[in-house]
């Protein structure tokens, strides 16, 4: 009798673990069938940005031009000096700053925070003011100076929030206030030197009209560097996600992991707004969406933020050069369109979840 109880027991076991594994294969084939898309999306994207505008080129006037050079005639110059660096700069950006926000929600364990919520861009955008302000106007020195004031804004709101132990609706609230303190001097430096202002227009409202190889090669450097780097920590970020306890009692170095992590989103959020601008709401609205098509695993998570994110952004970028022809509006007034009711929709959703 007893026999007969233990096979039924290991029967059913047997039957679950199936179950499971069946649920698993399903799971992991819809996660690849939306890899599969998003690619599509991006290069689809690319394409399209790279052909359409106010002189429209075609597929043959691209492979002429990639061929020959700039020298191809008056479709070889718009692809090199104008088409291709701002299809590259949105991609970049893109990538960087859906990156940053997921890794940012991860260790703050809050899925509201992003770089344009919690002073990250701001802090970036400040440094970038300064600089024009004195006039250091270099590729490099803009890059270094952006991922400055982007790590000291990030690490200003979470050493806050770690020292008085904040809830983590008091973290977004403090990053609100840091963000309106950085934006704040921004406007006040503008203000005591017009020139400045005069430098970054568009850099404050966020766009890709005047992005230039000076501004985009060192900070696409950066972003490669920093998204090769967090690639390879996405078991130690998975950790960290599990609460600073849990995260010490499996021995990771919590406050270590914790500063290499924010840095590196700092690094990718703020070499992105030294020539993208004051971008909103891309590092809350891609990850959130990313999180319900291929889970919280990073190591699923962030390549498919990083790919979702610069579709994103071509489309947004392109969507603001068609729609109002021949007037082109900044690509970030569009994004705060967006972003903005979806981040409402956000907060009303996470108070009905707490009632």
């Amino acid at each position: 009798m007893r026999n007969w109880k233990n096979c039924l027991h290991k029967n059913k076991n047997n039957a679950f673990s199936q179950k499971e594994k069946k649920n698993n294969r399903k799971q992991c084939g819809y996660i690849g069938m939306y890899f599969i898309v998003a690619i599509v999306l991006c290069i689809s994207s690319v394409l399209a940005s790279l052909c359409l505008g106010t002189a429209k080129l075609t597929l043959s006037d691209l492979k002429v031009a990639v061929v020959q050079g700039a020298d191809s005639g008056v479709a070889g110059r718009i692809f090199w000096y104008s088409r291709l660096p701002r299809t590259v700069a949105c991609l970049l950006s893109g990538a960087a700053l859906a990156v940053s926000g997921a890794v940012i929600q991860g260790v703050l364990g809050n899925k509201l925070a992003s770089p344009s919520i919690i002073g990250v861009n701001s802090g970036a955008g400040l440094a970038v003011t300064v600089c024009c302000a004195i006039g250091s106007i270099s590729g490099w020195v803009i890059a270094g100076a952006a991922f400055c004031g982007a790590l000291c804004s990030v690490l200003l709101v979470a050493v806050t929030a770690q020292k008085i132990g904040a809830s983590k609706t008091t973290v977004i609230l403090g990053g609100v206030a840091v963000n309106s303190f950085f934006n704040a001097a921004s406007e006040a430096i503008t203000t005591l030197v017009p020139e400045a202002g005069v430098q970054s227009a568009d850099f404050r409202v966020g766009g890709f009209s005047a992005v230039s190889h000076i501004r985009l090669i060192p900070a696409g450097v950066l972003i490669l560097v920093g998204l090769l780097l967090i690639f390879t920590l996405c078991n130690e970020l998975d950790v960290m996600a599990l609460g600073e306890h849990t995260a010490q009692g499996l021995g990771l170095s919590v406050k270590k992991m914790r500063t290499v992590f924010l840095g590196i989103a700092a690094l990718l959020a703020g070499a992105s707004v030294s020539f993208a601008g004051l971008l909103g709401f891309v590092g809350l609205l891609v990850p959130h969406a990313a999180r319900k098509l291929v889970t919280n695993e990073s190591r699923r998570l962030l390549p498919f933020c990083a790919i979702a994110g610069a579709a994103f952004v071509t489309v947004c970028d392109l969507a603001s050069r068609l729609l109002f022809q021949p007037y082109e509006i900044p690509v970030g007034i569009l994004m705060s369109f967006l972003g903005g009711p979806f981040f409402l929709f956000l907060l009303l959703h996470k108070q009905k979840e707490e009632m």
